[in-house]
């Protein structure tokens, strides 16, 4: 086998290994998405859609652009971040929850952006995934009561726990 054989013959097999890993958390993701929405429960309203993790975002579903490295071309074996657009009103109230997913062994450790990191293992269903829907319910909670006692105390806040809010100005219901 000469030296280019191996070297492509490695880069394939890298690449194969990156199409999984890509495939699976934008799986993971998918079900994220859909579960949390059922766990807020706002009935007939979209009430989550995945955005880029990063930059300005609408609340609309963003296809391959919601994920941080493309579906297809030549994609590191690395950790993918994705955005959760969440309802907060029964209007157009939108913000963002952005996260990175990494394989570590058998199981897909998930991290907030500045907050804890879950463990999933596969397959996944529901009810598996409730502690995780109960943190990002209770992350976002927390930092809207922790706003409203500083402002109460005199002493108002910066957005640094990773979120950001959808400028409703130009935004349509979706």
């Amino acid at each position: 086998m000469s030296r280019l054989d191996k070297l492509v013959e490695i880069v394939e097999t890298y690449q194969t290994l990156a199409t999984e890993n890509y495939d699976r958390i934008r799986g993971l993701a998918e079900q994220i998405r859909g579960g949390l929405c059922d766990y807020i429960g706002m009935g007939e309203m979209t009430c989550v859609y995945l955005v880029p993790p990063t930059g300005p975002f609408e609340p609309k579903a963003h296809g391959d652009k919601a994920f941080s490295m493309p579906p297809r071309g030549f994609r590191p074996l690395a950790p993918v971040s994705f955005g959760l657009a969440v309802r907060l009103t029964r209007g157009n109230d939108w913000l963002r929850v952005s996260m990175e997913c990494r394989k570590v062994g058998e199981v897909f450790k998930v991290q907030i952006e500045d907050g804890a990191e879950y463990e999933f293992s596969l397959p996944l269903s529901f009810e598996t995934q409730l502690p995780f829907y109960d943190h990002i319910y209770s992350h976002i909670l927390n930092w809207f009561s922790d706003q409203i006692e500083r402002y109460k105390e005199g002493e108002y806040a910066s957005r640094v726990i990773g979120f950001d809010f959808a400028d409703d100005t130009n935004l349509q219901e979706v």
